[in-house]
């Protein structure tokens, strides 16, 4: 399964970015294999609106299946629900203790919005 996980770096052992649409980097993780690539978010980190809009358009077009962030806002929620990514919550912690809390089946699919829009 592919799986996109908000960081604040380009590694497995980087702390998960809390902010989804201005989160620094995306770790698109395939959970079968291990394997990873991190993809920037520079753009949409510094963009002055829309930024968890584009965000969950790019996460989409990454094909993920799911994203695991700390928090997501209502407009970038909408969009991922639209495109059937499932959103998990799961707070702070590395991307590969996020992923690996994902996999065990610890981290409960969030079903709404959990913050405003323009939540920094």
């Amino acid at each position: 399964m592919k799986t996109v996980v908000t960081a604040q770096g380009q590694y497995l052992d980087s702390l998960v970015d809390l902010r989804f649409g201005r989160c620094s980097w995306f770790i698109v993780a395939d959970t079968k294999t291990g394997r990873f690539k991190a993809v920037s978010n520079e753009k949409n980190y510094e963009s002055s609106q829309g930024a968890g809009i584009q965000a969950a358009n790019n996460v989409t077009r990454l094909g993920a299946q799911s994203v695991i962030t700390g928090h997501c806002g209502p407009k970038a929620f909408r969009v991922l629900q639209a495109a059937g990514i499932k959103v998990y919550s799961g707070g702070g912690g590395t991307v590969a203790e996020m992923l690996d809390r994902f996999k065990k089946g610890d981290l409960k699919e969030t079903e709404t919005a959990d913050v405003e829009g323009h939540w920094a």
